[in-house]
This record gives structure tokens, C-alpha cells and sequence, in this order.
């Protein structure tokens, strides 16, 4: 059985799950599930799936398909997101699979591939956004894991994910969902409207539904652990340098003659004179409450628009079409920390001849001798170079205040399709052709500080003019501020004058063209039919990213920005060959080829994986697969334009000048040995795909009725990842062809040569460092799945259902010439644990439903043993325990077409551990890759039928 609209049939309607007994099991018609182009009536194949119904979302309290995925226990990695302030893409979701890239998961809708998030996911990784997804509209979830590309091509080494929207429905569905947090904060409110017919012949079938979602946002000031500095850590809380002078020589000065009076009123109130022991004078103004002053969860207003519709030409024939669109609107706040003005930026460091003799200070040795005579000291010239820093406070930005000044994310993205679909004749073979276009559109209006009239401001009120340059180097400007001006607020006027938003605009696109054909029953073998699946699909993927000029001309004061852009086109074809050799082994094999071709080069990759499904006995299937796959490089990763940095790196062959080898850098003088470049980085469009060996072993049994267990062993092996070029081993290779050790003509040394730039007295001065294919990775994992129900008569039905994954081996290798990083054992390196499960037992009777759900995941490593690298052997380094949070659901049903929810998300508002490794200073004491501090959530939920579903 094919259902309708089977589209690009990568991975398509499989109403498996209707089965209930072991009878119904064995009469199951063939559909196509997750994992195989290829219809087959086995519920379990060689690849293991991870199926996730929609009742299951509405019965564990999960809002929304985020939460589906990374409450997941293959969702072993810790990801940036809402909580992670100023990050390059605060405002979208994802997840990681059993730790690896969130670039390395294929996602699907429907079979066919999402569109990519315009955005990069720390500044330079393509990912996809799974927050626009309807969850009202899900069927289902299938999670595969592993690596899938000899079906589903690039992308899919961590696994694939399926979200399989509804199909059908008879009548109209409305329903509403309202929550709240009990900690504050979070407000929440969804309705969705699903309208499903059919023609009076059942030859025309249409659904659409419309799910609308608004979300008021969680302030850092709405919980106890962000609402200020941390009060638990190892050391003392730490206001914040909201109003600082600092001295180049000497730290700290205090020049306020209000001593911080006028600013009593600033950040509701907080604001007064702080003193931070060992820092030059001492004292400054600060708060200790602005770290909450930012949000740990987006603000959000999304629409979803789905329509699917199938129309039966002939008794051979099926013409489909799908619609996704949705609109989103994010806002968020970067905090405090990142609203500020400082001299930094524009002037650097000033003299000021007034304050103090900081130079007879702090360097009279270096310039009257060891013993400085006192006449020389006194004819050094007085003063200091100072710099300033502000913070904006709430006050400042008028009614409203940080509310007023929060980023924006506007997006635009839909996927459609439509084709055909059928047989043949009256032959066994099927075919199905269709076209998909998904395009998705991001508007990033950042909320910036102009950099020329906020400059211009803080001169005309506080530097005043200037007064020539510095008398000791010549270099610096010379100010004579008014510090009592400094040490005053600003109205929201002039606030406003300085400030506002800048727009950064992003797309990506994808049209595919794509036609398979399938024969279920090619011929027979003992163990059955035997099946095959051929398809070829082609088209052309594009990514571009505009920011806002100002971002680029520095317009736009303490940010910069990347542009980049580019298009391919691209085909691939793919076989699937199913081989029921006898009545307990079936023989799986599949191959894909993939070429992406853009105007500087060619990437192409062939394939293959096979698969063994043994059983025997009914009750008991041992499985296992081997195959590889592969990840092209990224129009990102290889149109990515320039960005620059800064950094240090050892000069070895100015250390080699100096009479230290290589092998002697540890006596080399600092000034080669920790020599500062600035750097620059960019795409590469020389890139080659990243590849994967991967297998898996596994058995599924089912000892009684109604219960199962899943074992599955995965392996991947991924080599040629992409990361940065290593700017020491370029500083090393521009020393092997500048003393002769290489030749200095090569291409090698050539290109290095090109990229390490010296200035005229030979020092290193720049290091281009592009993305290269260099680095490496191994992953062993273990996945245990149980399901068991049970009917107990007059006391209802039963259900339990559990998941577990631990992450067994995982190392990765940045540089070929690096030793191979234990990633679990290895906390400077990665914060993620190595075990996680999950696990509900619900229970209904009549018109009664209740599930408790538990999400655990195993210890993790505190904040001291991820800052350096002698891991746990650090200064207060160990681990947190483990973490399990609760969520529990009540449905009824008063009515026949009404049903009534009340959920509690974390029912006893767990909160992360308590991690006293954190000093004081920090304003998150907590992991937010791993954790968060949301707190418990309370939903009420109506869903009424209007006509039977």
C-alpha cells in the first residue's frame, strides 16, 4: 500500500502504529516507513527508528517540536539557544544528536528536505531551525539514527529526522492551549483550526489547518538564580563595572565627586559605590542585579499555514500538493553586559595630564634606572592613560526600558509541492514524480548603538575637546573630561538619538525536481518478494547574507558582521534493492550518488550502505547495517566572506633565528614565542565533502504480547571534517620553507607564504587561515528502547514506554598533527553527558487519560573543570550530579468530541545543580547547553471535533 500523497517518497505515511496486536502485525499491508524507499509490512528493519506519535506529544506536555527532539535520549548534546546571550543565532532551535554537529542531522517534513536557517549557527555552520513547525499538525515524529546518506544524501551522518504532518480528517478540529510558568514570565497561548473533506466520490481529499502561537518572554531578573550576580559561588558576589575609569598603569580610578549619588536610581535602585579589592583605587559604580537584564527565553509570535490535497485522476493515477508556510517573530535581549559605551572602541586609551603621576608609579624603574633618581621622577610628565566604560540602564531607555531595546527576527519560510503519483498499468511497478521549492527568508534587526553620534555625545558632554596627543608616546589624544558628567545618566531622549536598529537580510532556497520509481514485488524469493526503489532528483540550492552596511563600515559602534553568498546546482540518483532470501534473513542493499556543482568547482560522492534483518523466530529479529555517508561542503562553509580576529601564535622562525628550534620553544624569548597576528578567516570553495564510515548491530524481542525491546549498537567514524586552518602549523610551515628544510618553490610553500604576512623587521603581523578539511572524529553509542501495554479490565489500560542512550567512545581530532581528545572524559572540551532516558507510563479508562513523563540525563562536568585544560585535575573541578525533571498530564472527556487537558511541565520545578564552582562574577551559574531555568510550566488545553477526525 502506497497512501496518497506519497510525494518524493524519501520517507512517507506509515500507519504502523495502528497496529495492536500481534494478529494485526502479521497482516499488515506494505508501506513505506522511515529508513527504506521500499513498501514492506515489517514494522522493524535493519534500521532502528524512534517513533514519537502525536499522542505522544500531547500526553508528555511537550510544546512543541523543539521540545519533542531535544528532550529525545539520542539528544545527548548540549546546544546554543535562547539562553545563550549574543549568540550569532539566539533566535532559532535545534538539537544535537548523541553530541555531534547540529549541522550533521538530516531533516525532513513530510520525506522531503527543510530548508536551511539563513543564519549560522556559531558564526559559521549552515543548520536548520525547527522552531517553525506546527506541532498541532504532526503526526508523528521518526527519529533514525545513524548514517543515512545512501538514502537521503548530504547531511545525514548523526541520523535523520522525519516529521510526518496529518493526512486526513473528516470534519473540523479546533484547538486551544493556554500556559504560564509559576516562577513568572513565559505566558503563553496557541489555537490551531484543522478543517478536513472529501468529495462525495472520495476521490478529492483535502485538509488545511492554521495553528497561531504567541509567547511573552523570560527575564533573567524572573528567576532567583539570574536575577543577579551569583551569591553561591566560590567567591564573593561581584557588582558589575556599570561606571568605570581604568588606568593603563594602575587599575582602577575612582573620580566620581557624587561618589556615585547621582546614579542611586539606575537599574531599579541597585545602583551605589562597589569596591573590588587589588584594583588600583578600588571603588567604582555598579550593580549587582544587571545580569537580569537580559532574556532566557525568546519572546515569539508564530503562524502556520498547512494544506495537503490529493485528487484521483484514474484508478492509476493520483495527483498531490503540499503547503507549508510560516511566519515568525522573535524578540530577545542580549542583556546588559552588551549595552554599554566605552573610549575603547574609538579613541582607544586618552591622557588625561590631571589624574595622578601614574608613569613616576608604575614604570620609574623602566625610565630612570634601577634606583631612579627622585629629580628624574619628577620630571616625568603627570598624568595617566585612561579609558571609560558605561553601562545603558533600564532608566535610560525611557518607559519600558531594556523592553524597549530587544533584537528582532523576522522570518518567512514555506515549502510546496505537488506531483503524481501511481502504477504503471496493471504492472507492480509504482512511480511518483514530484517538485519541491522551499525558500526561507530572515530579517535580523539588531537594536545597535550608532557609533558616530554616540561618540560625538559622550565628547560634547564628557571628553570635551581635544587637546593635542600624549607626551610620552605621542599617539594617544589627550582629554579633560568632565567626570561628574561621566558619573551622571542620560535622558531616553538622547538616548534615543544615539541608538536604534539595523537590519541584516538572509535567504536560502531549494527547488528540487525528483522522480522514483518502485516494485514491491520484483520476483520471488523463499522468504518473499523481493523489492526494488530507483530515483533521480536534481536542482539548485542558494544562500546569501546581506548585513546591514553600517555593520561593515563601522557605522554601527562594537559590532561587525560577514557576507557571503553563493548557488549550486545539484543531482543525485539513488537504489534500493530488498532481498527476502529466505523466511529469516533479509539482505538490504542501497546506493546514492551526489554531485554539487557551483561555477568554481565540483563536489560528488558515491554511497552505499547494506543491511542484514535474521529472525529466527517470530518474536526475535537481529539486525545490523554497514554503510557510509557524508556531509557536502556548505554553500557557507565555502562563500562565507572575510572576518577578522586576533590572536597569538608561536613565530618558530624568528625562535629559530634566536638559536630555538622546535623543539626548544618552551626557551624562546616571549615576544616570538607568543607572537600577536591579527587573523583573518572565510569560506573555501576548494572544500571537500566531509565522509563517514558507519554501522550499527541490533536485536529486536518481543517475549510476550504487547511488549518489545530494542538494542542497537551505532559506530560512526567521520573524517575531512571542516574547521579553521591552524594558524601554528602555518607559522610552522613558513619556517620549513624560509630555512631551507622544504623547498621553498613548492606549492606547499608557496601557499604558505602567501598567508603568513611579515612586516619590514621580518615579525608576523597577519595569518590568513581559511576552512579546511582537516579534523576527525569517532563515536561509539548504545540506544535501549521498551514498550509494554496491558489491558487490566476494569481498572483500565497501561503503557509504558522508556528510551536509553549512552555515548561509549567519543573522540575527536582537530589537527592532524593533535593527539585524539577524549570528549567524555575531557570536560575543557565538551560539557555533555554521556547518558540520557527517558521514560512515561500512562494509563486511560473511558473518558480518563493521566501519563507521567521523566527525562534524566546522567552527571555532567561543573563550570571549573570545562575552563581548562587540566580538566578534572582543575582547582575546584568535579562533576554535577545526575538531572531528572517530571511532567505529568490529566485528560477527560465530558463530551464525545471534547476533550480537556491540564499538564505540568517539570511538576516539581527542578531547577540545574548547584554548581559552587562558579565565582562570583558570573550572572548564569549554570550550563544553559545542558540546562535551563525555566521552572515548572502549567497548561490548560480544549480540543473540540467538530465531525469525527
Amino acid at each position: 500500500m502506497v497512501l496518497p500523497a506519497a510525494g518524493v517518497a524519501f520517507a512517507q505515511d506509515a500507519d504502523a502504529q495502528a497496529a495492536t496486536t500481534e494478529t494485526e502485525a502479521k497482516t499488515l499491508d506494505k508501506v513505506v516507513v522511515t529508513g527504506s524507499l521500499i513498501p514492506t509490512s515489517q514494522l522493524e528493519t535493519a534500521t532502528p527508528v524512534m517513533t514519537i506519535t502525536a499522542e505522544d506529544i500531547q500526553a508528555r506536555g511537550f510544546n512543541s517540536v523543539t521540545e519533542v527532539l531535544q528532550k529525545s535520549s539520542f539528544a545527548t548534546g548540549g546546544i546554543q539557544g535562547a539562553q545563550t546571550s549574543a549568540s550569532f543565532t539566539q533566535g532559532a532551535e535545534t538539537m544535537s544528536l548523541f553530541g555531534l554537529d547540529p549541522g550533521y542531522v538530516k531533516y525532513l517534513i513530510d520525506g522531503r528536505p527543510m530548508a536551511n536557517y539563513p543564519a549560522l549557527y556559531n558564526g559559521s555552520s549552515t543548520f536548520n531551525n525547527i522552531s517553525g513547525i506546527p506541532v498541532d499538525m504532526v503526526d508523528r515524529i521518526e527519529i533514525l539514527p545513524g548514517g543515512q546518506s545512501s538514502l537521503y544524501g548530504s547531511d545525514a551522518i548523526a541520523g535523520v529526522v522525519n516529521i510526518i504532518l496529518k493526512k486526513r480528517m473528516d470534519g473540523t478540529v479546533l484547538n486551544v492551549r493556554g500556559g504560564w510558568y509559576s516562577e513568572g514570565g513565559g505566558d503563553s497561548a496557541r489555537v490551531s483550526l484543522s478543517h478536513g473533506f472529501n468529495s462525495a466520490d472520495d476521490r478529492l481529499n483535502v485538509l488545511v489547518g492554521l495553528q497561531h502561537e504567541e509567547r511573552d518572554p523570560i527575564w533573567g531578573y524572573q528567576r532567583d538564580r539570574t536575577k543577579q550576580f551569583n551569591v553561591n559561588g566560590y567567591s564573593p558576589a561581584t557588582a558589575s563595572r556599570d561606571y568605570l575609569v581604568t588606568s593603563y598603569f594602575t587599575s582602577y580610578k575612582f573620580l566620581d565627586p557624587a561618589n556615585c549619588g547621582n546614579l542611586t536610581d539606575q537599574f531599579g535602585g541597585t545602583v551605589g559605590l562597589q569596591t573590588r579589592p587589588g584594583f588600583g583605587d578600588e571603588n567604582y559604580c555598579g550593580s549587582f542585579y544587571t545580569p537580569g537584564y537580559r532574556t532566557l527565553m525568546n519572546e515569539k509570535k508564530s503562524t502556520q499555514v498547512y494544506t495537503h490535497g490529493t485528487f484521483d485522476l484514474n484508478e492509476n493515477t493520483e495527483l498531490y500538493a503540499d503547503v507549508l508556510f510560516s511566519k515568525e517573530k522573535v524578540k530577545y535581549h542580549v542583556g546588559s553586559n552588551y549595552t554599554w559605551w566605552g573610549t575603547g572602541p574609538g579613541w582607544g586609551y586618552f591622557w588625561d595630564p590631571r589624574v595622578g603621576n601614574d608613569i613616576a608609579a608604575a614604570y620609574g624603574e623602566y625610565f630612570c634606572g634601577a634606583d631612579p633618581d627622585p629629580a628624574c621622577l619628577a620630571g616625568l610628565p603627570p598624568g595617566s592613560l585612561l579609558s571609560l566604560q558605561r553601562a545603558f540602564s533600564p532608566e535610560e531607555m525611557g518607559p519600558g526600558g531594556f523592553a524597549n531595546t530587544m533584537e528582532k527576527n523576522e522570518s518567512e519560510a514555506y515549502s510546496v509541492t505537488f506531483g503524481a503519483n501511481g502504477t504503471f498499468g496493471g504492472s507492480n511497478w509504482d512511480y511518483d514524480l514530484g517538485f519541491t521549492r522551499t525558500h526561507y527568508k530572515l530579517d535580523e534587526i539588531g537594536f545597535v548603538r550608532w557609533a558616530g553620534p554616540m561618540n560625538d555625545y559622550f565628547q560634547e558632554h564628557v571628553l570635551g575637546p581635544q587637546l593635542g596627543l600624549d607626551p610620552l608616546f605621542g599617539a594617544y589624544p589627550v582629554f579633560q573630561p568632565d567626570y561628574a558628567a561621566f558619573y551622571t545618566p542620560i535622558s531616553p531622549e538622547d538616548f534615543a538619538a544615539m541608538t536604534g536598529y539595523a537590519t541584516s537580510k538572509s535567504e536560502t532556497s531549494d527547488n528540487m525536481l525528483r522522480g522514483q520509481v518502485t516494485n514491491s514485488a520484483l520476483f520471488t524469493l523463499p522468504g518473499g518478494d523481493a523489492g526494488l526503489a530507483v530515483a533521480v532528483e536534481g536542482g539548485r540550492q542558494s544562500w546569501d547574507y546581506t548585513p546591514d552596511p553600517g555593520y561593515l563600515n563601522g557605522d554601527v559602534w562594537g559590532t561587525t558582521a560577514v557576507a557571503g553568498g553563493g548557488a549550486r546546482t545539484r543531482y543525485a540518483a539513488t537504489a534500493e534493492l530488498r532481498l527476502p532470501v529466505w523466511d529469516m534473513l533479509t539482505v538490504t542493499a542501497s546506493g546514492r550518488y551526489d554531485s554539487f556543482k557551483t561555477s568554481h568547482s565540483t563536489v560528488d560522492k558515491p554511497t552505499y550502505s547494506i543491511g542484514l534483518e535474521f529472525r529466527p523466530m517470530e518474536t526475535l529479529l537481529f539486525r545490523g547495517k554497514y554503510g557510509t555517508a557524508f556531509k557536502a561542503p556548505t554553500l557557507s562553509d565555502m562563500f562565507m566572506g572575510p572576518s577578522g580576529y586576533y590572536s597569538s601564535v608561536i613565530d618558530y622562525y624568528n625562535c629559530s633565528l634566536a638559536g630555538y628550534g622546535p623543539d626548544a620553544i618552551e626557551d624562546c624569548p616571549n615576544q616570538y614565542s607568543n607572537r600577536q597576528f591579527f587573523g583573518t578567516q572565510s569560506g573555501n570553495t576548494e572544500l571537500d565533502p566531509i565522509n563517514a564510515k558507519v554501522w550499527s548491530v541490533g536485536a529486536v524481542w518481543s517475549p510476550v504480547e504487547r511488549l518489545s525491546i530494542n538494542v542497537d549498537y551505532l559506530h560512526w567514524d567521520i573524517e575531512d571534517e571542516v574547521t579553521q586552518q591552524s594558524a601554528n602549523a602555518l607559522s610552522l610551515q613558513d619556517y620549513r620553507c624560509r630555512t631551507g628544510i622544504d623547498d621553498i618553490n613548492s606549492a606547499v610553500c608557496q601557499a604558505a607564504l602567501a598567508q603568513v604576512t611579515r612586516n619590514a623587521a621580518g615579525a608576523i603581523t597577519e595569518i590568513y587561515t581559511p576552512k579546511i578539511n582537516v579534523s576527525r572524529e569517532t563515536l561509539n553509542a548504545v540506544t535501549v528502547a521498551a514498550n509494554y501495554t496491558w489491558d487490566a479490565g476494569n481498572f483500565g489500560a497501561f503503557m509504558l514506554r522508556g528510551s536509553f542512550t549512552e555515548n561509549l567512545k567519543h573522540e575527536y581530532q582537530q589537527y592532524a598533527e593533535d593527539p585524539m581528545i577524549n570528549l567524555l572524559e575531557d570536560p575543557y572540551w565538551s560539557s555533555d553527558p554521556k547518558r540520557k532516558a527517558d521514560f512515561s507510563i500512562g494509563w486511560n479508562k473511558s473518558d480518563f487519560n493521566t501519563t507521567l513523563y521523566a527525562n534524566w540525563f546522567d552527571a555532567t562536568p561543573n563550570y571549573a573543570a570545562q575552563i581548562t585544560d587540566r580538566g578534572y585535575a582543575g582547582n575546584r573541578a568535579g562533576k554535577l550530579p545526575s538531572h531528572i525533571s517530571w511532567n505529568l498530564s490529566l485528560g477527560y472527556s465530558p463530551l464525545e468530541n471534547l476533550k480537556l487537558s491540564f499538564l505540568v511541565n517539570n511538576l516539581f520545578n527542578k531547577m540545574p545543580p548547584m554548581d559552587w564552582s562558579y565565582p562570583g562574577t558570573s550572572g548564569a551559574p549554570y550550563n544553559g547547553g545542558n540546562f535551563d531555568v525555566y521552572g515548572r510550566a502549567m497548561y490548560l488545553e480544549a480540543r473540540y471535533s467538530f465531525g469525527a477526525e
